[in-house]
Formats: C-alpha cells, sequence, structure tokens
C-alpha cells in the first residue's frame, strides 16, 4: 500500500540544537498514529513539521507517493490536512461560525458551509451548540468544537497535539470514542501526540516513541507495550503495566 505521507531524514533546529532528527516516518491511509515519549521529546516538534508549520529539513517528503516540492507546494498540501492543539483557539462568535471558518476561506456556498458544520456538530455530539458564543463553552466543547472546525475542511490527514490534555477523564472517554468513530468512517488518517498512554487503545492503530528527538520505536500498541526496544521504551510503558497491575489486583481484593 502507498503510505499517504512518507518522509525521510527529518531535521528540526532550535538555534543549533537539533530537536528532532528521524530517519523516516511514514503514515497510511486511514491510519491513526499516536507519538508519545519524555516532555521535551520532540514530539509536538515533529507534528508541526510534518503539517508545515514551522522551518524543518527533509531529505524527502512524499504525499500518495508523490516527491513534493517545498515550500512552493506546501500551500496547497497544508489544505489536505488539518491541525488540533491543546488549546481550543477559537474565534469571537458562534459554534457555528467558528466550524464553518475553514470552509468560508475555501469559498464555500454558505448554504453548503451550514450543512457540512451542522453534520459534523451532529457527529460530535454538540449539535445543541450551534448558536452559542465560543465564550460560553466548557473546556470538552471547546475542543469538540475545534476538532469539528478541523474535520468539517475534510482533511486526508488530521494532526492533534495532546487536544485531550485539558478534559477531565469522562469527557476524554467520550471524545477519544466519538474521534475514533467518526475517522473510521471517513477513512481520515490521523498523527497524535499524547502524554496519556490510557489514550493510545482507543484511538492508535500504530505507537511511535520518541526521545530527545530520535525515533526508538514504533509498532502496534501491543508490540511497543509488550516488547519494548530499549530501556527508556521499557520504563515508559512500565507505568501503563503498573497501573494494570493495581487495577487487576484491586478487583481480585474486592472478589466477585
Amino acid at each position: 500500500m502507498t503510505a499517504l505521507l512518507e518522509v525521510t531524514d527529518v531535521k528540526v533546529k532550535r538555534g543549533n540544537r537539533v530537536v528532532v532528527d528521524v530517519p523516516h516516518l511514514a503514515i497510511q491511509p486511514g491510519e491513526v498514529l499516536a507519538v508519545i515519549g519524555p516532555n521535551g521529546s520532540g514530539k509536538s516538534s515533529l507534528l508541526h513539521a510534518l503539517a508545515l508549520l514551522i522551518p524543518a529539513s527533509f531529505g524527502s517528503y512524499r504525499w500518495e507517493g508523490r516527491q513534493v516540492s517545498l515550500p512552493q507546494e506546501a500551500l496547497a498540501l497544508r489544505r489536505q490536512m488539518a491541525v488540533v492543539f491543546q488549546e481550543s483557539l477559537l474565534l469571537t462568535g458562534t459554534v457555528m461560525q467558528n466550524v464553518t471558518l475553514g470552509l468560508r476561506l475555501r469559498g464555500v456556498p454558505a448554504a453548503k458551509q451550514r450543512e457540512v458544520a451542522m453534520e459534523m456538530l451532529e457527529q460530535l455530539r454538540i449539535s445543541h451548540l450551534a448558536h452559542r458564543s465560543s465564550r460560553q463553552l466548557s473546556g470538552g466543547e471547546a475542543q469538540r468544537v475545534s476538532i469539528a472546525r478541523a474535520l468539517a475542511t475534510g482533511p486526508r490527514l488530521l494532526y492533534l497535539d495532546e487536544p485531550m490534555a485539558s478534559l477531565d477523564v469522562l469527557a476524554r472517554s467520550h471524545l477519544l470514542a466519538d474521534l475514533r468513530r467518526i475517522l473510521t468512517a471517513s477513512g481520515t488518517a490521523a498523527l497524535f501526540v499524547t502524554h496519556d498512554f490510557t489514550e493510545i487503545p482507543p484511538l492508535a492503530d500504530r505507537v511511535a516513541v520518541l526521545a530527545e528527538g530520535k525515533l526508538l520505536q514504533i509498532g502496534t500498541p501491543a508490540e511497543v507495550f509488550n516488547q519494548p526496544a530499549t530501556p527508556l521504551v521499557r520504563d515508559l510503558v512500565q507505568v501503563a503495566h503498573d497501573l494494570v497491575r493495581t487495577l487487576d489486583a484491586g478487583r481480585r481484593q474486592e472478589g466477585p
């Protein structure tokens, strides 16, 4: 299968320091790839580089097997992508006005804008908020609006930069389930950065582990969690294993 996005020799610098140095990474059509790692490992920098939002160098940058000329084709390619950040970054105005923003910028007719926006709001279970001010939303509602705005443009690849970080456990669980359902139904690929291992099983097909800008391991969640390739990966996933064991022990003590 031809990868949707395939890059080689990705490098991002901050001053004289290389913060990302990844020899190869590919995202398949419809795949959800999680990127995990310690704080300061370069996760967000890698996402921003792939989304063509920050200066970066590439040995090659291929979209559906075709080598892309950068920066000449960056704007056209960004129209096939969308990014959701940790902060919702909503504009002043109603929810509907926020969700239709990308469609307005693309010159989509007003009636079609409202139709697409309402469909996304319904899929994310917030259609009742369509005419509410963006300043009157809870954190979970605002993040759902931000995701609806990104998906309304019909991206081939969605980038999610720790979008659940500010949400409570229940809101996060519901949003993960809705997002997985929407991505699967639409065939949209996604790369999402997270520091929370509990977000991986509901959403990710594969996991990439990054540390000090280096890609240490990539594989299915089961492969990474059960067969860590390096001591650092083992230490990272050990936290998740310890949590599972603690919960199992608690259930056994409670009995049937």
